[in-house]
């Protein structure tokens, strides 16, 4: 499977019409669909059902996500490669909505200033699709909220800790208190993570079996559940670097109390994050993080 041919189907991915994407890609429409017959040839499988516009089969939806990832790689890998002595290149780092992400501003800004060839890319999703990304080589650097598994990775504990509290609309009753005792969530409707990891620390925090919280749902990512909040639904189970951008006017968020806090790593795949651009970048981070350099 050649890469020229993933970057063809996803220009008729794209598209959704094969004249279209012959004409974007400068090849005859015949030759187009040529390429795209032996690839479904080649794997055994339909990618497309053919009408007036061309929709994805099951099998054509997983091809092109992997074909995104393979291609990202492919160009990671040629950038990495590059001649030349100045640094130039891409620094991928994937979050979720942390605190923890407070560091990367003053070290991108620094790193950028000593290496200008070098840009970022930031990739904001939850931790499963985070590791899943860090695993498959598409992401160099990965901020994870603990508890996590990084068994398979060579982290640093970041300082920031995250804190739990509940998010609701600005004019709810339990917004007029300074902080979130567990009896007040008691016949509350809730969204709260779907990771497994953090819902058993909630419930060792709550002190009281889970049956007693009404969950109307679970989220991987805040944005997901802001409607309900907003509309009165649910309120939100949440952590307060993932509400630092929201309207103060529309939404209200309360700690927990007691406490409960966590704390992120910034994760690497075992053996160096590869390349000599997130090397350098790591370099530098772990001076900044020790205190010499002002982070």
């Amino acid at each position: 499977m050649e890469l020229r041919v993933l970057r063809y189907y996803l220009t008729v991915v794209r598209e959704e019409n094969m004249s279209r994407a012959a004409e974007a890609l400068h090849l005859t429409q015949p030759t187009l669909s040529r390429q795209i017959a032996s690839l479904e040839k080649e794997l055994g499988t339909s990618l497309f059902r053919r009408g007036r516009r061309l929709e994805l089969t099951d099998a054509g939806r997983r091809l092109a996500r992997r074909a995104e990832e393979l291609l990202a790689l492919a160009d990671k890998v040629e950038t990495e490669f590059r001649d030349g002595t100045e640094l130039t290149g891409t620094v991928s780092i994937g979050s979720g909505d942390l605190s923890s992400t407070r560091i990367l501003p003053a070290a991108m800004g620094t790193f950028r200033r000593r290496h200008p060839g070098v840009g970022f890319e930031l990739y904001t999703n939850s931790a499963e699709y985070v590791k899943e990304r860090l695993d498959a080589g598409l992401l160099d650097f990965a901020i994870m909220l603990e508890p996590v598994d990084v068994s398979h990775y060579a982290y640093i504990r970041l300082g920031v800790r995250e804190r739990w509290g509940l998010l609701t609309r600005s004019d709810d009753e339990l917004a007029r208190r300074d902080s979130i005792v567990p009896q007040d969530l008691v016949g509350r409707p809730l969204v709260s993570s779907g990771r497994p990891e953090l819902a058993g620390e909630i419930i060792s925090w709550l002190g009281m079996p889970v049956e007693r919280l009404d969950i109307t749902c679970t989220v991987n990512l805040l944005p997901t559940a802001l409607t309900l909040v907003e509309s009165g639904t649910a309120s939100a189970l949440t952590i307060d670097g993932a509400v630092t951008h929201l309207d103060p006017r529309r939404f209200a968020f309360r700690p927990l109390s007691p406490a409960l806090t966590m704390s992120s790593v910034f994760a690497w795949k075992k053996g160096g994050p590869g390349g000599a651009v997130p090397t350098a970048f790591l370099d530098l981070l772990r001076v900044m993080q020790s205190g010499h350099g002002g982070l």
